[in-house]
């Protein structure tokens, strides 16, 4: 499945504690919280209401914690209703978050990776 992630303004990735939650129309869909560094690792993957989660995630101590590591940068996608759960176990599967270890138990729906070029 081939879905649009999406950047902030410039075509850069978005800073989760800076981006304007207010912004982001009411999406459903899946997201991906990772930390810049060397390496840089995914922090969190989820799904749900876009803005809602990631407000809940920048008071998440779990999460921010990271940001000792590296700027915590978040992306996101739109994703029918029917296919988050299968989304969200393959992004689970492919990126091994640092937080979160319950994942939906359901065959995973690949889709295409948000970093490559």
């Amino acid at each position: 499945m081939n879905v649009q992630w999406q950047k902030c303004q410039g075509d850069v990735y978005c800073s989760l504690a800076r981006l304007n939650l207010s912004s982001i129309v009411e999406t459903s869909g899946v997201y991906i919280i990772w930390h810049a560094g060397n390496p840089g690792r995914v922090v969190r993957v989820g799904q749900g209401v876009i803005a809602e989660r990631l407000a809940a995630h920048r008071n998440d101590t779990q999460i921010m914690q990271f940001a000792s590591r590296g700027d915590i940068f978040v992306t996101w996608a739109a994703v029918p209703d029917r296919q988050l759960d299968g989304v969200e176990r393959h992004l689970a599967e492919e990126w091994n978050p640092l937080v979160g270890s319950r994942f939906p138990d359901v065959a995973p729906i690949a889709v295409n990776s948000p970093f490559a070029a």
